[in-house]
């Protein structure tokens, strides 16, 4: 996450697979999947970084910053 956007905005992960994202802005963040529960790292502060896991589904995931909700992205579960 940088200059308000995620980067890469589409990431290809495996099912279950960890991953780790970092703040790189000085406000906070969330990586949250914007259909049901399948991920959300929470709040993480400017500097900090987070974790979650992927779904063990595969599929085509968008998520969002909830707290700026044009921050926006797709993660590709293989």
């Amino acid at each position: 996450m940088k200059n308000f956007a995620f980067s890469p905005s589409t990431l290809t992960v495996k099912a279950g697979e960890k991953i780790t994202v970092v703040n790189e802005d000085s406000t906070a963040h969330t990586v949250t999947a914007t259909e049901g529960t399948a991920f959300d790292t929470g709040s993480i502060s400017g500097g900090k970084s987070g974790t979650f896991t992927a779904p063990s589904k595969a599929g085509s995931y968008a998520f969002v910053c909830t707290f700026h909700p044009n921050m926006k992205g797709t993660l590709i579960v293989r």
